[in-house]
């Protein structure tokens, strides 16, 4: 079942997304930096590479200056360390602080989805039950393949296993770093082989996949998104709902990247606060901001646009 996509929006949804598209595009530049590796084709190996970014972004990037924490927390776990407490601090402290704001506004990849579902295809509409159990798949992911497998498959205590996800799923890498550094180096292009194929086809149904589903592998297959969804609730930074204001048109849900029902799901795991819903709410009964879990007050205003 598919319905039309339809890029008749409201003024104040376009000029929202107008900011969110520019937020998302200074991050992307920002966690990618090194312009020069692009033109070398060599990653960059400087100090801030110890220094896990909050997003999926690649750590073989040539402009990444950063470390993807997925990518961190695979190979500690797979080393004889096998637990970064580092690495765990920095995925709490910023899940603590901003949720899945992050998916929202600061993603590469993320963004690159949004882009990609602006194309003016027919759309998927995915039955909310499947929906719903489409999404503990990234959970799965996050266990299996971020947690165990490097584990499971270390050749002995002192030895590393292989970075599953990166190396076998994440199409994130295959986008930002396999493809740009195999079309600067010969040689890499060379020694590509069934792998390289294979990591190449998951990114093809990905992006495919983005087109006609918003932010698929968001919401199905992202292990740094199934981590940022257990802080979700309890993050500092919420989204609110005025129930009393709120008239239930239902407009909130009809631009819901997430496909939230969002009088429902708003302070869930699921919603990455994009705050689309905030932008297109005519009863303003929508607000965003931080609040003190331990007070249980919301500082949020509906009025704030």
């Amino acid at each position: 079942m598919s319905r039309m996509h339809r890029n008749i929006k409201p003024p104040a949804l376009r000029r929202h997304n107008r900011f969110r598209l520019l937020f998302q595009l200074l991050a992307a530049a920002f966690f990618n930096g090194y312009v020069q590796g692009f033109f070398k084709g060599r990653i960059f190996t400087g100090k801030t590479k110890l220094i896990c970014v909050p997003v999926l972004n690649c750590y073989a990037c040539p402009g990444a200056l950063g470390a993807c924490p997925v990518g961190a927390m695979q190979a500690v776990a797979g080393s004889r360390h096998r637990f970064s407490f580092f690495v765990l601090g920095t995925l709490m402290l910023f899940g603590t602080v901003c949720g899945r704001l992050l998916c929202g506004f600061l993603c590469p990849f993320g963004m690159i989805q949004d882009l990609l579902y602006r194309i003016p295809l027919p759309k998927l509409h995915v039955p909310r039950r499947a929906d719903q159990l489409l999404r503990y798949l990234k959970y799965a992911v996050l266990l299996i393949f971020v947690l165990l497998m490097p584990v499971l498959t270390a050749d002995g205590p002192l030895s590393a296993g292989d970075p599953w996800f990166c190396k076998y799923i994440c199409p994130a890498g295959t986008l930002e770093g396999g493809i740009p550094l195999l079309l600067k180096n010969e040689s890499l292009r060379q020694a590509a082989g069934f792998l390289f194929s294979w990591k190449c086809a998951v990114l093809l149904a990905v992006i495919i996949g983005a087109v006609f589903v918003s932010r698929m592998f968001c919401r199905y297959l992202c292990p740094l998104g199934a981590i940022y969804a257990l802080f979700n609730r309890f993050a500092l930074y919420q989204m609110h709902l005025d129930r009393e204001r709120c008239t239930g048109c239902g407009k909130c849900d009809a631009v819901c990247p997430m496909a939230l029902d969002v009088r429902q799901e708003i302070t869930g795991g699921e919603c990455i606060r994009c705050g689309a819903c905030k932008a297109v709410c005519p009863a303003k009964a929508i607000g965003s901001g931080m609040h003190l879990p331990d007070t249980g007050e919301n500082h949020a205003d509906p009025e704030n646009t």
